[in-house]
Protein backbone atom coordinates (compact mmCIF):
# COMPACT_ATOMS: atom_id res chain seq x y z
CA UNK A 1 0.00 0.00 0.00
CA UNK A 2 1.07 3.29 -1.14
CA UNK A 3 0.27 6.52 1.65
CA UNK A 4 0.50 10.06 0.17
CA UNK A 5 -0.16 13.12 2.07
CA UNK A 6 -0.63 15.81 -0.87
CA UNK A 7 -0.51 19.50 0.20
CA UNK A 8 -3.23 20.52 -2.17
CA UNK A 9 -6.57 19.37 -3.65
CA UNK A 10 -5.15 18.96 -6.62
CA UNK A 11 -2.51 16.85 -5.98
CA UNK A 12 -4.64 14.80 -4.15
CA UNK A 13 -6.85 14.49 -7.21
CA UNK A 14 -3.84 13.74 -9.75
CA UNK A 15 -2.60 11.13 -7.67
CA UNK A 16 -5.64 9.00 -7.51
CA UNK A 17 -6.40 9.68 -11.00
CA UNK A 18 -2.78 7.68 -11.95
CA UNK A 19 -3.61 5.58 -9.52
CA UNK A 20 -3.65 1.70 -10.90
CA UNK A 21 -5.88 0.31 -8.58
CA UNK A 22 -7.55 0.35 -5.57
CA UNK A 23 -7.75 4.33 -4.21
CA UNK A 24 -9.05 5.67 -0.65
CA UNK A 25 -9.19 9.13 0.78
CA UNK A 26 -8.33 9.42 4.06
CA UNK A 27 -9.75 12.12 6.53
CA UNK A 28 -11.44 11.07 9.36
CA UNK A 29 -10.78 7.55 8.96
CA UNK A 30 -14.13 5.80 10.35
CA UNK A 31 -14.93 4.32 7.80
CA UNK A 32 -11.55 3.22 5.90
CA UNK A 33 -9.42 2.11 8.72
CA UNK A 34 -12.54 -0.27 9.68
CA UNK A 35 -12.37 -1.73 6.42
CA UNK A 36 -8.22 -1.97 6.66
CA UNK A 37 -8.38 -3.74 9.75
CA UNK A 38 -11.41 -6.15 8.73
CA UNK A 39 -9.63 -6.44 5.88
CA UNK A 40 -12.55 -6.24 3.63
CA UNK A 41 -10.64 -3.39 1.38
CA UNK A 42 -6.97 -3.11 0.61
CA UNK A 43 -6.36 0.38 -1.06
CA UNK A 44 -3.24 0.66 -3.37
CA UNK A 45 -2.81 3.94 -2.90
CA UNK A 46 -4.02 5.60 0.60
CA UNK A 47 -4.38 9.39 -0.13
CA UNK A 48 -4.43 11.46 3.44
CA UNK A 49 -6.31 15.00 2.84
CA UNK A 50 -5.56 15.85 6.52
CA UNK A 51 -2.32 18.10 5.83
CA UNK A 52 -4.25 20.29 2.86
CA UNK A 53 -4.98 23.63 3.67
CA UNK A 54 -8.27 24.62 5.03
CA UNK A 55 -9.61 21.18 5.39
CA UNK A 56 -10.44 21.28 9.14
CA UNK A 57 -11.46 24.94 8.44
CA UNK A 58 -15.37 26.36 9.22
CA UNK A 59 -16.02 29.65 7.84
CA UNK A 60 -18.46 32.00 7.12
CA UNK A 61 -18.80 33.37 3.61
CA UNK A 62 -19.88 36.91 2.44
CA UNK A 63 -23.55 35.65 1.59
CA UNK A 64 -24.19 34.31 4.99
CA UNK A 65 -23.54 30.78 4.24
CA UNK A 66 -21.20 28.70 5.73
CA UNK A 67 -18.13 26.59 3.82
CA UNK A 68 -17.47 23.24 6.22
CA UNK A 69 -14.19 21.63 4.92
CA UNK A 70 -13.59 18.14 4.36
CA UNK A 71 -12.19 17.04 7.36
CA UNK A 72 -13.95 19.12 9.93
CA UNK A 73 -15.24 16.21 12.28
CA UNK A 74 -18.36 15.85 13.89
CA UNK A 75 -17.15 17.35 17.46
CA UNK A 76 -15.98 20.38 15.93
CA UNK A 77 -19.22 20.80 14.33
CA UNK A 78 -21.28 20.61 17.05
CA UNK A 79 -18.84 22.88 19.48
CA UNK A 80 -19.01 25.86 16.62
CA UNK A 81 -21.97 27.66 18.18
CA UNK A 82 -22.46 29.95 15.09
CA UNK A 83 -23.46 27.30 13.06
CA UNK A 84 -25.39 25.53 15.33
CA UNK A 85 -27.54 28.12 15.60
CA UNK A 86 -28.00 28.75 11.84
CA UNK A 87 -27.98 25.07 11.02
CA UNK A 88 -29.39 22.90 13.92
CA UNK A 89 -30.55 20.06 12.15
CA UNK A 90 -27.61 19.97 10.44
CA UNK A 91 -25.36 19.50 12.88
CA UNK A 92 -27.81 17.57 15.22
CA UNK A 93 -27.85 14.50 12.25
CA UNK A 94 -24.18 14.34 12.13
CA UNK A 95 -23.84 14.26 16.17
CA UNK A 96 -25.90 11.01 15.93
CA UNK A 97 -23.11 9.62 13.73
CA UNK A 98 -21.59 6.96 15.97
CA UNK A 99 -19.86 7.24 19.50
CA UNK A 100 -18.07 9.88 21.47
CA UNK A 101 -14.72 8.81 20.36
CA UNK A 102 -16.33 8.44 16.61
CA UNK A 103 -17.47 12.01 16.92
CA UNK A 104 -13.19 13.26 17.19
CA UNK A 105 -12.96 11.76 13.87
CA UNK A 106 -16.40 11.03 11.31
CA UNK A 107 -16.75 13.49 8.89
CA UNK A 108 -18.98 15.22 7.00
CA UNK A 109 -17.99 14.67 3.58
CA UNK A 110 -17.19 10.99 4.69
CA UNK A 111 -20.42 10.06 5.40
CA UNK A 112 -21.51 11.96 2.64
CA UNK A 113 -18.69 9.81 0.43
CA UNK A 114 -19.86 6.91 2.68
CA UNK A 115 -23.25 6.58 0.29
CA UNK A 116 -25.35 5.14 2.80
CA UNK A 117 -28.95 5.38 2.05
CA UNK A 118 -29.35 5.31 5.73
CA UNK A 119 -26.62 8.46 6.63
CA UNK A 120 -27.55 10.29 9.38
CA UNK A 121 -26.04 13.42 8.05
CA UNK A 122 -26.97 13.89 4.67
CA UNK A 123 -30.90 14.04 5.01
CA UNK A 124 -30.10 17.25 7.29
CA UNK A 125 -27.60 18.51 3.96
CA UNK A 126 -30.35 17.94 1.52
CA UNK A 127 -33.20 19.57 3.16
CA UNK A 128 -31.36 22.30 3.53
CA UNK A 129 -30.00 22.53 0.34
CA UNK A 130 -25.96 22.30 0.19
CA UNK A 131 -23.93 21.64 -1.70
CA UNK A 132 -20.43 20.43 -2.26
CA UNK A 133 -17.16 21.51 -4.32
CA UNK A 134 -15.64 18.76 -6.10
CA UNK A 135 -12.19 18.42 -7.22
CA UNK A 136 -10.97 16.48 -10.37
CA UNK A 137 -9.23 15.61 -13.32
CA UNK A 138 -11.47 17.40 -15.25
CA UNK A 139 -11.29 20.78 -12.63
CA UNK A 140 -13.74 22.04 -10.06
CA UNK A 141 -17.33 21.58 -9.93
CA UNK A 142 -20.15 22.72 -7.87
CA UNK A 143 -22.70 19.87 -7.14
CA UNK A 144 -26.09 19.57 -4.96
CA UNK A 145 -25.36 17.10 -2.39
CA UNK A 146 -28.50 14.95 -3.10
CA UNK A 147 -26.50 14.14 -6.38
CA UNK A 148 -23.93 12.98 -4.93
CA UNK A 149 -24.72 9.38 -3.81
CA UNK A 150 -26.03 7.22 -6.21
CA UNK A 151 -26.86 3.81 -4.34
CA UNK A 152 -25.86 1.92 -0.97
CA UNK A 153 -21.76 2.42 -1.40
CA UNK A 154 -21.91 4.35 -4.57
CA UNK A 155 -21.70 8.09 -5.60
CA UNK A 156 -21.41 10.09 -8.68
CA UNK A 157 -17.68 10.71 -8.50
CA UNK A 158 -15.45 10.24 -11.26
CA UNK A 159 -12.13 8.35 -10.69
CA UNK A 160 -9.83 11.18 -9.86
CA UNK A 161 -12.40 13.70 -7.93
CA UNK A 162 -13.15 14.22 -4.69
CA UNK A 163 -15.18 16.59 -2.28
CA UNK A 164 -12.96 19.67 -0.91
CA UNK A 165 -15.64 21.39 0.91
CA UNK A 166 -19.14 21.48 1.55
CA UNK A 167 -21.60 24.55 1.48
CA UNK A 168 -24.71 25.54 3.31
CA UNK A 169 -26.58 28.54 1.96
CA UNK A 170 -27.33 31.69 4.02
CA UNK A 171 -29.60 30.87 7.04
CA UNK A 172 -32.42 33.95 6.95
CA UNK A 173 -34.92 35.31 9.19
CA UNK A 174 -37.64 33.25 10.25
CA UNK A 175 -36.29 29.60 9.11
CA UNK A 176 -35.56 26.27 11.07
CA UNK A 177 -34.59 22.77 10.55
CA UNK A 178 -34.76 20.17 12.31
CA UNK A 179 -33.74 16.03 11.71
CA UNK A 180 -34.81 13.01 13.67
CA UNK A 181 -34.23 9.34 13.56
CA UNK A 182 -35.87 5.95 14.45
CA UNK A 183 -33.71 3.17 15.61
CA UNK A 184 -33.84 -0.04 17.33
CA UNK A 185 -31.50 1.30 20.45
CA UNK A 186 -31.50 4.37 22.51
CA UNK A 187 -27.71 4.81 20.92
CA UNK A 188 -24.83 4.16 18.62
CA UNK A 189 -27.31 2.34 16.08
CA UNK A 190 -28.16 2.57 12.19
CA UNK A 191 -31.55 4.54 11.05
CA UNK A 192 -34.56 2.81 10.06
CA UNK A 193 -35.85 5.73 8.97
CA UNK A 194 -34.43 9.78 9.17
CA UNK A 195 -36.12 12.78 7.90
CA UNK A 196 -34.85 16.23 8.10
CA UNK A 197 -36.90 19.26 7.32
CA UNK A 198 -35.59 22.65 6.54
CA UNK A 199 -38.76 25.91 5.87
CA UNK A 200 -38.68 28.96 6.24
CA UNK A 201 -41.92 31.36 7.84
CA UNK A 202 -43.51 34.58 6.16
CA UNK A 203 -45.36 35.57 9.60
CA UNK A 204 -46.65 32.09 10.64
CA UNK A 205 -47.43 30.85 7.79
CA UNK A 206 -44.84 28.34 5.84
CA UNK A 207 -43.27 30.23 2.78
CA UNK A 208 -40.78 27.79 1.63
CA UNK A 209 -40.19 23.70 2.50
CA UNK A 210 -37.34 21.30 1.78
CA UNK A 211 -38.46 17.72 3.13
CA UNK A 212 -35.48 14.61 3.00
CA UNK A 213 -35.87 11.05 4.31
CA UNK A 214 -33.11 8.63 4.99
CA UNK A 215 -33.28 4.80 4.48
CA UNK A 216 -36.13 4.22 2.53
CA UNK A 217 -34.90 4.08 -0.65
CA UNK A 218 -31.42 3.33 -2.18
CA UNK A 219 -30.52 7.27 -1.66
CA UNK A 220 -31.69 9.75 0.36
CA UNK A 221 -35.08 11.40 -0.70
CA UNK A 222 -35.71 14.90 -1.43
CA UNK A 223 -39.27 14.83 -1.18
CA UNK A 224 -41.52 17.67 -3.11
CA UNK A 225 -44.92 16.50 -2.40
CA UNK A 226 -44.11 16.53 1.54
CA UNK A 227 -42.97 20.64 1.07
CA UNK A 228 -46.15 20.92 -1.19
CA UNK A 229 -47.79 19.72 1.70
CA UNK A 230 -47.15 22.82 4.26
CA UNK A 231 -46.11 25.42 2.00
CA UNK A 232 -48.31 27.79 3.05
CA UNK A 233 -50.23 26.43 5.79
CA UNK A 234 -49.16 27.42 9.43
CA UNK A 235 -48.61 23.63 9.99
CA UNK A 236 -52.10 22.69 11.50
CA UNK A 237 -53.64 19.08 11.63
CA UNK A 238 -54.20 18.88 7.81
CA UNK A 239 -51.27 19.88 6.74
CA UNK A 240 -49.15 17.71 9.24
CA UNK A 241 -51.79 14.55 7.83
CA UNK A 242 -50.85 15.56 4.08
CA UNK A 243 -47.15 15.91 5.05
CA UNK A 244 -47.57 12.60 6.48
CA UNK A 245 -49.46 10.57 3.95
CA UNK A 246 -46.93 12.50 1.69
CA UNK A 247 -43.50 11.41 3.36
CA UNK A 248 -45.95 7.33 3.41
CA UNK A 249 -46.26 7.48 -0.40
CA UNK A 250 -42.48 8.50 -1.16
CA UNK A 251 -41.08 5.75 0.78
CA UNK A 252 -39.91 2.80 -0.97
CA UNK A 253 -38.13 0.84 1.74
CA UNK A 254 -37.04 -2.57 2.09
CA UNK A 255 -37.17 -5.27 4.65
CA UNK A 256 -34.27 -6.23 6.78
CA UNK A 257 -33.55 -7.44 10.01
CA UNK A 258 -34.14 -3.66 11.45
CA UNK A 259 -37.57 -3.13 9.83
CA UNK A 260 -40.14 -4.49 7.65
CA UNK A 261 -40.99 -1.97 4.31
CA UNK A 262 -44.72 -1.59 6.25
CA UNK A 263 -42.97 0.00 9.41
CA UNK A 264 -40.31 1.74 7.77
CA UNK A 265 -43.35 3.32 5.33
CA UNK A 266 -45.55 3.77 8.89
CA UNK A 267 -42.78 5.93 10.32
CA UNK A 268 -41.65 7.88 7.87
CA UNK A 269 -44.89 9.76 8.50
CA UNK A 270 -44.69 9.85 11.83
CA UNK A 271 -41.33 11.45 11.80
CA UNK A 272 -41.81 13.69 9.19
CA UNK A 273 -45.00 15.30 11.08
CA UNK A 274 -42.41 15.59 14.65
CA UNK A 275 -39.84 17.07 12.36
CA UNK A 276 -41.82 19.37 10.90
CA UNK A 277 -43.50 20.64 14.15
CA UNK A 278 -39.49 20.94 15.56
CA UNK A 279 -38.39 23.04 12.08
CA UNK A 280 -41.61 24.98 12.64
CA UNK A 281 -40.95 25.87 16.15
CA UNK A 282 -37.32 26.57 15.45
CA UNK A 283 -38.19 29.00 12.97
CA UNK A 284 -40.74 31.09 15.55
CA UNK A 285 -37.85 31.07 17.75
CA UNK A 286 -39.11 28.84 20.55
CA UNK A 287 -36.76 26.47 20.56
Amino acid sequence: MRYHSPKSFEEASAIAARAPGVTRFLAGGTDVLVQLRAGTVTPDDLIDIKAIPGVRDITRDADGGWTIGAAVSGAELGAHAALVADWPGVVEGMELVGSTQVQGRATLTGNLCNGSPAADSVPGLVAAGATVTVIGPGGTRKVPVQDIPTGPGKTSLAPGEMIAAIHLPARGARAGDAYQRFIPRTEMDIAVVGCAVNLRLDGDTIAEARVALGAVAPTVLLVEACARAIIGTTLDEAALDALAEAARAAAKPISDKRGTAEFRTHVAGVLARRVALAAYARAKGES
